[in-house]
């Protein structure tokens, strides 16, 4: 049977200046160069940790950590390269940080595709949602778990999406090759993320580790996704995206409050899902939430790792 999360309607209101002291944490934070990810690793450099700005473009890393600087005088960032849509990307990456650093405190795998109007592959041939937002994330996972094993109270947060909800895993066609939609492939792929946070948990308490894996997703902000997704529409639904954005959408600073809760926050346990609890959980306060049902399925959560494990090479737990 499906483990049931935890479902709290009303928590107490959160904002970042809740975040404990993060003072001799390192952080790592995957597309840390713009929206969710700038705020995220800006308020975990706010509030003391070492954060590794995991960045697909050094330059864009470097002037992300030049805007934090300015708003955190004497914030401790490293910029890393890292395009977790490259497998040997990853590998290097992880290489890079387990010679650079003992131990991890905390990893948020918080970068992403963009909704892409046509398939396309990865340079290791995997869907580009499926291959960025979950296969990336699940091996530099497993590559930097000794590593997470051996941080302070060591959390991995997993980014989701509203959109998990209304997606199913088809393992007939798991890279989207027969049947291709780019909505469709982008709820697949952020439900291929919450079943892996969630099969994480499972197997990390199952080894008795001192690791939690915890999920989160921003509800609807007003990030360079949101942009994105109407920028090649016609003028006129170019408009209505932008009427959209003003009147449904909720600031990057407040969306990204979910993850940094799963991230930082006293009496988080593994498992746990949050996101915005406003109606739809399109914006809103911090909210504890449920995964879909088909995200908490362990037959889905063990089949999809068995996958993801011999897609990409990377064994664990």
């Amino acid at each position: 049977m499906a483990r049931v999360l935890r479902s709290v309607p009303h928590m107490t209101h959160w904002t970042s200046s809740d975040i404990p002291d993060q003072g001799g944490r390192t952080a790592i934070v995957t597309g840390a160069s713009s929206g969710l990810g700038l705020v995220t690793a800006t308020e975990l450099a706010r509030h003391g940790a070492h954060v590794i700005l995991a960045v697909r473009r050094p330059a864009s890393g470097e002037a992300a950590a030049t805007e934090i600087r300015a708003q955190v005088p004497g914030a401790r960032l490293t910029v890393r390269a890292l395009d977790v849509a490259s497998l040997a990307s990853v590998r290097v990456f992880a290489s890079q940080i387990t010679s650079e650093h003992d131990a991890v405190d905390l990893l948020v795998n918080n970068a992403g595709a963009e909704n892409l109007a046509g398939r396309r592959s990865t340079v290791d041939g995997f869907e580009f949602h499926l291959g960025t937002n979950m296969l990336g994330h699940f091996a530099l996972t497993g590559l930097l778990l000794d590593a997470i094993t051996r941080g302070r109270a060591p959390r991995v947060v997993s980014l989701s999406s509203i959109m998990h909800r209304r997606a199913h895993l088809d393992f007939d066609d798991l890279q989207s090759e027969r049947r291709f939609d780019a909505i469709r492939a982008y709820g697949a792929s952020k439900l291929a993320t919450t079943a892996f946070g969630i099969e994480l948990d499972r197997r990390l308490r199952a080894a008795g580790s001192p690791v939690i894996s915890t999920i989160a997703h921003p509800g609807i902000s007003r990030s360079r996704f949101i942009e994105h997704a109407w920028q090649d529409r016609a003028p006129a639904a170019r408009l209505l995206g932008r009427i959209f954005s003003a009147v449904a959408t909720q600031p990057t600073e407040q969306g990204a409050l979910n993850q940094l809760h799963a991230a930082t926050a006293s009496g988080v346990s593994g498992g746990d899902f949050f996101g915005p609890g406003g109606r739809g959980e399109r914006r809103g306060q911090v909210t504890r939430v449920n995964a879909s049902q088909e995200a908490q399925d362990p037959g889905v959560g063990r089949r999809l790792w068995r996958v993801a494990e011999a897609l990409t090479g990377v064994v664990y737990l």
